[in-house]
């Protein structure tokens, strides 16, 4: 079954009054490295914006300080630099949080794909796989048939042909629809009308969005929003694609003021103010 998804489909909970910030999600990150300081701090700000209660950044400790500057809301966190030390503390951490987001920035070294691949192997909570964790992930594919946890892959089309190698052949929907069904994943195919394909077999194609979120660190700010919906309790099933058409959304907003060629994340960011409304 296919279903388009338009913003007006979007039907955010009403939040209790007696609500705290216990009850909206306590979300970890994983990511950045050295060069890369910028994606963990999309995605962390975008989970924020979006409405979670509490946001947990962990990052490799060269980049701990640098970190801790730029992110007021988040809790950063410094790993280890021994990658099997970093994985316990990360685990650790999990256990205190609902959903986990891997792989931002977090680079294509052996460290990273040791963390990425040790803490994946463990993680109970769903788990959100982005950037080079797909790229690790890609190399070990076998992995996300041993998994214990739900997880949700946001590849663009590049990544999507390191997992699978037969989007040209098969067409987006189609290999998306396949990708999920086989590894029980839920897919997000991002790119033009971003598909999302459930384990189950449902497949959802977003209406919203322009080329001019084709930038750098928009992949960080939707990650940050799938994980944010998660943590405060969203099925899947809607957590996930309403994330995407959110996401668009904030970039159509941007492209209305600022134009294509000017908008940045940060003001994909800055506009989820206007849209989560």
């Amino acid at each position: 079954m296919v279903s388009e998804v338009r913003l007006q489909d979007v039907r955010l909970p009403r939040r209790r009054e007696e609500a705290h910030k216990g009850d909206f999600g306590r979300v970890l990150i994983l990511a950045g490295s050295v060069g890369f300081t910028g994606a963990p701090t999309f995605a962390a700000r975008a989970a924020v914006r979006s409405g979670a209660g509490l946001v947990f950044l962990m990052v490799p400790e060269d980049i701990y300080a640098i970190e801790a500057v730029k992110n007021d809301e988040a809790m950063v966190f410094p790993l280890p630099g021994d990658a099997k030390a970093a994985a316990v503390a990360a685990l650790e951490r999990l256990r205190g949080c609902d959903v986990l987001l891997l792989g931002p920035g977090l680079g294509l070294t052996p460290f990273a794909e040791e963390l990425t691949l040790s803490v994946l192997a463990a993680s109970r909570a769903p788990t959100i796989i982005d950037a080079d964790g797909i790229t690790h992930v890609a190399r070990h594919i076998d992995i996300l048939d041993k998994l214990s946890c739900p997880v949700v892959m946001t590849p663009h089309e590049g990544e999507f042909a390191r997992l699978s190698g037969d989007l040209p052949a098969k067409g987006r929907l189609r290999a998306a629809a396949d990708f999920a069904s086989q590894h029980n994943v839920t897919l997000v195919l991002k790119g033009h009308r971003t598909v999302t394909a459930m384990p189950g077999g449902r497949t959802f194609v977003n209406t919203t969005g322009n080329p001019g979120m084709a930038t750098g660190g928009s992949g960080d700010v939707l990650a940050g929003m799938i994980l944010s919906l998660l943590g405060q309790g969203l099925p899947l099933e809607e957590a996930v694609p309403w994330a995407v058409c959110l996401h668009g959304a904030a970039g159509d907003l941007c492209a209305e003021r600022f134009g294509q060629y000017a908008m940045t994340p940060t003001d994909m960011i800055d506009a989820l103010k206007s849209i989560m409304r």
